[in-house]
């Protein structure tokens, strides 16, 4: 799976590093190392206007915020790794 996040000036200043980090504490804490690939990436055009936008694999997601994090990588990452694994 691979994961980018827009580290564009517009996402930077709605929290874009804060969103990296938390990621990377997510990915540790599940032991997803050998499963996802993290990247930053510049604009995809999908400004909005709170949070950061993120792409999994090939589907975009905007608004991300550290107050709707935690929901969003159980939802959209280790969901999508259960169903990949069955």
């Amino acid at each position: 799976m691979i994961i980018q996040i827009c580290i564009g000036s517009s996402c930077h200043l709605k929290g874009s590093e804060e969103v990296v980090e938390l990621f990377k504490k997510a990915i540790d804490k599940y032991s997803l190392n050998d499963d996802i690939t993290l990247a930053g990436s510049f604009c995809f055009g999908k400004c909005n206007r709170t949070g950061v936008t993120v792409t999994v694999d090939d589907e975009v997601f905007t608004g991300i915020t550290k107050e709707n994090f935690e929901g969003f990588f159980k939802e959209k990452v280790l969901g999508k790794i259960s169903r990949e694994k069955e």
